[in-house]
């Protein structure tokens, strides 16, 4: 891959990344519910989403699921479903009451938050269905392929981390200035909404003809 050629998907990955989806609302739940550091395990369940993503695609296997009817309605009704789960688990989140010294925020599992992360993300056929569209056009079908491969995935693995560290500390920011459980659960109604928004847009979602 070229400089000029890894210049132009750099500036696609952070258009792409910076793109409102499921991916951002997760992070900033997360921030929200757990703060920056504990919420941020979110993001490395995404990235692992995102590179099996990349290696379905690498492997070819891109190609048939988006050309199998059963197989995108299958991934994408799974994903409306996880994410109606998400919004429930929002809107039941308990708050905090940010006027007692002594509060604490609640300690995610890693494991649980990775998982969380990694669902969200292979959970979307229109995110593998689009990066099936847009990769090949920074490949060389006439280079070795692997090298090429792993270089996309280290790029928009490594812009994505810092966008979603960025969704992510600047929900973990808001919770300081809501000082009521009032406030609170408000806004975690809120994204419980975004979440309910997400999964209705991803439901509309229709295979593109072949």
């Amino acid at each position: 891959m070229s400089m000029e050629v890894w210049l132009g998907f750099f500036a696609a990955c952070w258009v792409i990344s910076l793109s409102p989806g499921a991916g951002a609302i997760a992070s900033m739940s997360s921030g929200l519910q757990y703060g920056f550091w504990r919420g941020y395990w979110n993001a490395l369940g995404l990235q692992l989403g995102l590179l099996m993503q990349i290696a379905i695609i690498a492997a070819g296997v891109g190609a048939i699921l988006a050309a199998s009817a059963t197989a995108f309605q299958f991934i994408k009704w799974f994903g409306v479903a996880y994410l109606v789960y998400l919004a429930y688990k929002q809107w039941r989140a308990l708050p905090l009451d940010m006027t007692d010294e002594s509060g604490v925020r609640p300690i995610g599992k890693p494991l649980s938050l990775v998982f969380r992360g990694f669902l969200v993300n292979v959970s979307n056929p229109k995110a593998l269905v689009f990066m099936l569209a847009v990769l090949p056009q920074f490949i060389n079908p006439h280079a070795p392929l692997l090298p090429q491969y792993i270089a996309i995935a280290v790029t928009m693995v490594a812009v994505d981390m810092l966008v979603m560290a960025g969704y992510t500390g600047l929900a973990s920011r808001v919770l300081r200035l809501l000082r009521t459980p009032r406030q609170q659960k408000r806004l975690n109604r809120t994204f419980a909404g975004l979440f309910i928004g997400a999964a209705t847009f991803l439901a509309t979602l229709r295979r593109a003809p072949v």
